[in-house]
């Protein structure tokens, strides 16, 4: 299903394909069959090409190539593809001594944490694009009942792998950094590796399944690095 797009000229050199639809897969495969086209056709053009949720951002080398992109948008019609049939799954530890934010985002919530913890990981999230962090995959899909504003004061320190809720948005942060959205659990897995080719092993459409682990899992899995348990 083909979804019409506006084409928006922000500055000379940098432009945004919006849709007016909210995030789902169709979007997604509409905004992949954007970027692959415009890799495709007009690679030499570009300096960058991110996607958002819903808007690709573009910046041109030249003002010229950006108008001549314009001027042919509407009659530019890209092949849609299906999305990647790919779920990795992935150990979360939902345990308060890894999770500096799960008790009071459960009295928060009024809920058990043993409920957050059982929707949390009930189903899969679709990768949309990254950011924020290297490797940062912001993932769509989160159940209405855990979606929580940000913290009014963001934690100067989260741990990599922290695994949090922000907004209607779920996350993994993928190196130590300041974050404001509530850590609910600890993955041992590492997502961003520069010295790799790629650094990371995922990639937008594929899909992230959380499993629940103990404490002590999470410690044999994370001395080990034992990939094959996700791979």
């Amino acid at each position: 299903m083909h979804l019409k797009p506006t084409y928006q000229i922000l500055t000379p050199t940098l432009g945004e394909i919006c849709w007016s639809e909210s995030p789902t897969d169709v979007l997604l495969k509409n905004q992949l069959a954007w970027k692959n086209w415009i890799s495709t056709n007009l690679n030499s053009q570009l300096i960058d090409l991110r996607l958002g949720f819903t808007r690709i951002s573009i910046h041109w080398k030249s003002f010229e190539a950006q108008q001549e992109f314009a001027s042919k948008f509407n009659e530019i019609n890209p092949p849609i593809r299906a999305l990647s049939e790919k779920v990795w799954e992935i150990p979360v530890c939902y345990d308060p001594d890894l999770a500096p934010d799960l008790d009071q985002f459960s009295e928060s919530k009024k809920m058990a944490i043993e409920e957050i913890i059982s929707i949390h990981s009930e189903k899969a999230y679709r990768i949309h694009f990254f950011g924020f962090l290297p490797g940062f995959m912001y993932l769509n899909g989160l159940n209405e009942k855990l979606v929580s504003s940000r913290k009014s004061t963001p934690a100067r320190k989260v741990d990599a792998g922290s695994v949090a809720i922000g907004g209607v948005q779920t996350g993994i942060y993928t190196l130590e950094s300041p974050g404001g959205w509530h850590v609910i659990g600890k993955t041992p897995i590492s997502f961003f590796d520069p010295n790799q080719t790629p650094p990371v092993w995922a990639e937008i459409g594929d899909q992230i399944q959380f499993v629940p682990i103990s404490k002590a899992e999470f410690s044999r899995l994370e001395s080990s690095q034992n990939t094959s348990y996700w791979k």
